[in-house]
């Protein structure tokens, strides 16, 4: 059994690999809460910017996923 651990809270994903509960973005395992937290704050950015470019969203995602992980929290 593998263990998956979220890079964002450190908290242990139980039963990650069979029920899915577990997304990966830019090299790194993040459980759904945290995801769903990221996406939150992310849409905000992406509201305020027009016109959108897809490499501005890989940037603004990449930036946000390594200050979370860096903090312990979206």
């Amino acid at each position: 059994m593998i263990m998956v651990y979220c890079d964002i809270c450190k908290k242990k994903m139980d039963n990650a690999m069979t029920d899915r509960s577990f997304f990966y973005y830019a090299n790194r395992s993040i459980c759904e809460p945290c995801k769903d937290n990221l996406e939150f704050n992310i849409k905000t950015q992406i509201r305020a910017k027009e016109p959108f470019a897809m490499d501005w969203y890989q940037k603004v995602m990449r930036d946000t996923l390594d200050r979370a992980c860096q903090k312990g929290r979206v």
